[in-house]
């Protein structure tokens, strides 16, 4: 089968399954993820596209414009739309304690940030609870899309207790850098990481085909006399991260 094949109605369309720009996105989405679209893959050009399809250009072009907008797609001048290429992930160290823009400076990578949500909340219950909060106790709640030379990496969901954090405004990068200057940056933190399919709001977000591979990360972090400093509920991309520990053995067994 070969990419004309692949994108023909037949194979893909139905009114009933919404806007047909949004079906052929998805459709793109799908041989990507799948590989049959591999990276490099040159894309017919839209005329022609249009033409297979039945759909206008104006339809095709929304298409792909959204495409090129979450990096899947690259558009280069003279030759068309192509699967945008492989991009090596990111090693993450799971021993370490550091912020999104420390590991990315330390990669020669510039950090981004789109924030989602940024202010004092009234808590949900699972925040009272990670964070140890008296009743009336608002949140400070920070959710954000991180980006790694305009590549989305991940959504970060923080949460502190508002004297922790009283001016959430304060942060417009990094949240360590800003703890660290008040002497309140954590000093340890448990996480749990577990494996998931991203959905459609999350996939949209990362710039990935809903159902692709993620990590959910839940980090609890902690002061040096042990106070629950923030509460993150992370979600990464699959295709670009690879997380590391570095395992001994105990002393007594060597």
């Amino acid at each position: 089968m070969n990419v004309l094949d692949y994108l023909a109605p037949d194979q893909w369309m139905n009114p009933a399954q919404g806007p047909l720009y949004v079906q052929l996105r998805r459709r793109i989405e799908a041989g990507i993820a799948s590989g049959f679209l591999a990276p490099d893959t040159s894309l017919p050009p839209e005329r022609e596209i249009a033409a297979l399809t039945g759909l206008s250009r104006v339809t095709v072009r929304k298409a792909i414009a959204e495409l090129v907008g979450r990096g899947m797609i690259v558009q280069r001048q003279g030759s068309g739309s192509a699967v945008a290429p492989l991009r090596p992930k990111v090693e993450q160290s799971l021993s370490r304690l550091t912020s999104f823009t420390e590991d990315m400076a330390r990669r020669g990578l510039k950090s981004e940030v789109e924030w989602l949500e940024r202010g004092l909340v009234v808590p949900s219950p699972e925040e009272v609870l990670a964070l140890g909060l008296r009743s009336g106790d608002p949140v400070a709640r920070l959710s954000r899309l991180r980006k790694a030379d305009g590549r989305p990496m991940a959504i970060e969901r923080a949460s502190l207790p508002h004297d922790i954090l009283p001016d959430p405004g304060s942060v417009t990068q990094s949240l360590y850098d800003v703890l660290g200057r008040s002497g309140k940056r954590p000093v340890r933190a448990v996480q749990r990481i577990s494996a998931i399919n991203l959905g459609e709001a999350d996939a949209g977000l990362l710039g990935v085909p809903v159902g692709a591979a993620g990590l959910r990360i839940e980090r609890t972090s902690y002061l040096p006399e042990g106070r629950v400093v923030e509460f993150t509920r992370s979600i990464y991309r699959g295709d670009a991260y690879d997380f590391v520990a570095e395992l001994r053995l105990p002393e007594t067994l060597s």
